[in-house]
C-alpha cells in the first residue's frame, strides 16, 4: 500500500511537470496559469527581484541588474523542471524498489532517477522487472525531451526578443529616449516626413500584433528588458497609443484611419496583458490639462495642423486616453519601465516640457533651422 502511494505521488509530480513544460513551451497560445509552477515562479520571482533591485539608487546599475532576471529565469526554469522530474521519478523508483537491484532507500532511488533522466546510467543500479524498466526508459525519454524542447525554446525566445527590439530602436529615432508620443509627432512633422506616418503606423500595427501573440504565448519574453537605455517595449506601446490619440482628437487632417487602427490595436493589447497578468486597472486620464496645453503649444510650434477648438480637443483626448491609461500605467509599474512622458511613474516628469530628441534628429533639425535663419 505504501509503495503504491509513492508511485502515485511520483506520477503526479511527473504529470504536473510535463504538463507545465507542454503548456509553457509548446502550446503556441496563452494558457491558464493554474497548475503551472513555472508561472508562479516567474511572477513571484519578478515581484521579489524587482522590489529588491528598485532599492538601488544608481539608475544604470539598477537597469543592468533588472535585465539579468529574464535570462536567469530561463536557466532556473530548466533546472527546476529537470530537478522536479528527478524527484518525481525518484518516488516512482522507490515505490518499485522491489524490482530494482541496488535501491534500498530514498537517496539511491533519486540517484537512479537522475542517472536515468540524463541517460548516464553507470550500471550499479539495474531495473529487473517490467514496470521498473518501463519507467527507467520513460525517465530517460523525459529528460532528453525536456532538454531538447527547452533548448529550442531558448532560440525562439531570443529571436522574438531581437525582432521586438528592432522596432523599439526604430521608434526611438523618431520618438526620443525615453520615447514620447509627442516627440514622435514633432520629429515626423519637423523633418518633413509626415507622408510616411501612415506607413509607419501600419508597421507599428504589425509589430504590436507580433508582440501580443508572442509575449502572451511565452510570457517570459515580457521580462526581457531593452538592450538600450531608457527604452522598453511597454514605453513603445504607450508612445504609439499617445501619438495615435493625439492624431485622432487634435489633428485637423482629412484622414486619420491608420491612427484609429493603431489606437484600437494598442488598447486591445494593453487590455489583454493587464487581464493575463492580473494587473490592477484604474479609470484615469493620466494627463492634466496644463500638461495637455504644453503639448498643444509644442505641436503648434512644430507646424502640426490642429483643430480650432482646443477645449473640445482636450475633452476628446481625455475620454480616449481614459480607455487605456490606467492599464498602461499598471503595465509600466509591473515591468518597472524607465519613466517617460505620460507613461509609467510620472512623479519625476509631471512638470517636464518633454523629452530629448534623438541626437541625430536634434542635430539635423538644428542644421535645418540654422540654414533657414541664414537664408542658405
Amino acid at each position: 500500500m505504501l509503495n503504491g502511494f509513492f508511485v502515485a505521488l511520483g506520477l503526479t509530480i511527473v504529470y504536473v511537470v510535463v504538463l507545465d513544460v507542454f503548456q509553457s513551451v509548446i502550446v503556441p497560445r496563452p494558457v491558464s496559469r493554474a497548475l503551472r509552477p513555472s508561472a508562479f515562479i516567474s511572477v513571484q520571482g519578478w515581484r521579489l527581484w524587482s522590489t529588491v533591485m528598485m532599492r538601488i539608487r544608481d539608475n544604470d546599475r539598477r537597469e543592468d541588474i533588472l535585465g539579468i532576471y529574464a535570462p536567469l529565469l530561463l536557466v532556473l526554469l530548466l533546472g527546476f523542471w529537470v530537478t522536479t522530474l528527478i524527484c518525481g521519478y525518484g518516488f516512482i523508483f522507490y515505490g518499485l524498489r522491489d524490482g530494482i537491484k541496488g535501491i534500498a532507500d530514498f537517496p539511491a532511488a533519486f540517484y537512479f532517477a537522475g542517472t536515468s533522466l540524463i541517460t548516464i546510467g553507470y550500471g550499479d543500479i539495474v531495473a529487473t522487472n517490467g514496470w521498473a524498466r518501463l519507467f527507467s526508459v520513460a525517465a530517460g525519454a523525459s529528460g532528453f525531451a525536456v532538454v531538447a524542447v527547452v533548448t529550442t525554446f531558448l532560440y525562439s525566445v531570443l529571436q522574438q526578443f531581437q525582432a521586438r527590439e528592432v522596432f523599439v530602436v526604430m521608434l526611438g529615432t523618431r520618438a526620443g529616449s525615453p520615447p514620447s508620443g509627442v516627440t514622435f509627432i514633432e520629429t515626423t512633422i519637423r523633418l518633413g516626413i509626415g507622408d510616411s506616418l501612415p506607413s509607419f503606423l501600419r508597421e507599428a500595427q504589425r509589430w504590436m500584433a507580433q508582440v501580443m501573440e508572442s509575449h502572451l504565448s511565452y510570457p517570459v519574453l515580457t521580462y526581457f528588458r531593452s538592450s538600450h537605455d531608457y527604452e522598453s517595449w511597454v514605453a513603445a506601446i504607450g508612445t504609439l497609443l499617445d501619438a495615435s490619440t493625439l492624431a485622432i482628437t487634435c489633428f485637423n487632417v482629412d484622414s486619420v484611419g491608420e491612427a484609429r487602427l493603431t489606437n484600437a490595436l494598442g488598447r486591445h493589447l494593453v487590455k489583454d496583458f493587464t487581464h493575463y497578468f492580473n494587473l490592477p486597472e484604474t479609470d484615469e486620464v493620466g494627463v492634466e490639462r496644463h500638461e495637455f496645453d504644453i503639448v498643444w503649444d509644442r505641436l503648434v510650434s512644430a507646424g502640426v495642423p490642429l483643430v480650432d477648438d482646443r477645449d473640445h480637443a482636450w475633452q476628446l483626448f481625455s475620454e480616449t486616453r481614459r480607455t487605456y491609461a490606467g492599464q498602461l500605467n499598471a503595465m509600466a509599474r509591473w515591468w518597472r519601465i524607465p519613466p517617460a512622458q505620460w507613461v509609467g511613474d510620472r512623479s519625476s516628469i509631471a512638470h517636464s516640457h518633454g523629452v530629448a530628441l534623438p541626437r541625430i534628429v536634434a542635430e539635423s533639425l538644428e542644421a535645418r533651422d540654422a540654414a533657414r535663419t541664414t537664408g542658405t
